[in-house]
């Protein structure tokens, strides 16, 4: 018989790692049918939580938090390239319309996906892919109104109710306390993929790693 586990997928969707972690969580998952089952809950973590509304070119950005050089960061973007498009996703080099990448705030994202948990976890899952996709295949800026309306659409979710979320302060105090909630319990860096609140899976992993662990979780 299956054993179902419930998994907290604590990310960002500006996180390039969490994109990595999640498709190859998804492919162990997908190995493991008739063996593992998941309910995915995705939880809020902000790398920049005090990015403005302009955002900022992604070479800086890195440079002053990591003090990475340009040969460094042209390195690791490749790779990480590499090992999105080994498990299905497309990693664009550049931003929209060709132009340098940025980094942007996210925190309305998050409330987004914490309102598409309400309408069920598939539709929260499709929102992530969807603004993965935004930020990560299309360059676009998820901290844009129309960008994020444009997500919600892709996921099938009413494009009318997150307009009038978005236009208020909805979800905003919900989605800092479980911010809060899973600083206080020892995340400081995401992916975080946490197993019926007791295992800890770090890190944007490969299917294999995901596959071995889901294994021995659900057999202890």
């Amino acid at each position: 018989m299956s054993k179902r586990l419930s998994i907290d997928f604590v990310s960002d969707v500006s996180c390039p790692w969490c994109v990595i972690g999640l498709k190859g969580l998804q492919t162990a998952l997908a190995r493991l049918e008739g063996e593992v089952e998941a309910d995915i809950h995705f939880q809020p973590f902000e790398l920049n939580p005090q990015m403005g509304a302009a955002g900022q070119d992604l070479d800086e950005h890195i440079s002053q938090k990591y003090g990475s050089s340009l040969d460094q960061m042209a390195q690791t973007r490749e790779m990480i390239r590499a090992r999105a498009a080994a498990v299905g996703f497309t990693m664009s080099a550049t931003g929209a319309n060709g132009g340098k990448r940025r980094i942007y705030n996210t925190f309305d994202a998050h409330r987004l996906l914490h309102w598409a948990e309400t309408q069920g976890s598939e539709r929260q899952l499709a929102l992530k892919l969807a603004l993965f996709e935004a930020y990560f295949t299309r360059g676009q800026d998820p901290s844009d109104t129309g960008v994020l309306l444009a997500a919600v659409a892709q996921a099938g979710l009413d494009v009318e109710e997150a307009r009038v979320l978005l236009a208020g302060d909805r979800y905003a105090a919900e989605v800092r306390e479980a911010e809060q909630l899973w600083l206080s319990r020892g995340i400081q860096s995401v992916p975080a993929v946490i197993v019926n609140g007791r295992y800890l899976i770090s890190g944007g992993q490969p299917p294999e790693a995901y596959e071995n662990a889901l294994k021995k979780i659900a057999a202890s």
